[in-house]
């Protein structure tokens, strides 16, 4: 069955997207630690990250990368910090999160947003790729 995030990707389920090329796609966490709370992730679905071919690996960093530099300028905070987890989608997925302090990788704080306001943090964004 396919996860949540090929659904996302499919078109089946919507996000708020930033960005997609032919191989990887980045949206907004629906529950996100931090406002600009980004997950970048393989278009191919594949649960563990060390299981993505070298190939798809070093293109999953690369396309995270520009999507972390965008976030850094369209948002304010101290850097973008990335962690792999992967425990809740068996879909590989890189997380991006603007840092105001040490407690913004703490995935217990979540931030609550409206639809609009997960539409103009994705816009922002989206200007400053």
């Amino acid at each position: 069955m396919a996860s949540i995030f090929t659904k996302i990707v499919n078109g089946e389920i919507p996000s708020y997207k930033i960005a997609e090329d032919e191989h990887y796609y980045a949206f907004l966490d629906i529950n996100p630690n931090t406002v600009g709370h980004t997950l970048c992730i393989p278009k191919q679905e594949v649960n563990k990250i060390f299981d993505l071919s070298e190939e798809s690996y070093i293109g999953l960093m690369r396309f995270s990368r520009k999507i972390a530099i965008a976030i850094e300028k369209a948002i304010p905070c101290l850097r973008v910090g990335m962690t792999v987890i992967g425990l809740e989608v068996p879909h590989t997925h890189v997380h991006l999160i603007p840092l105001h302090n040490m407690q913004s990788m703490n995935f217990a704080n979540k931030e609550k947003l409206t639809p609009e306001a997960f539409e103009e943090v994705a816009t922002k964004i989206r200007a400053a790729l």
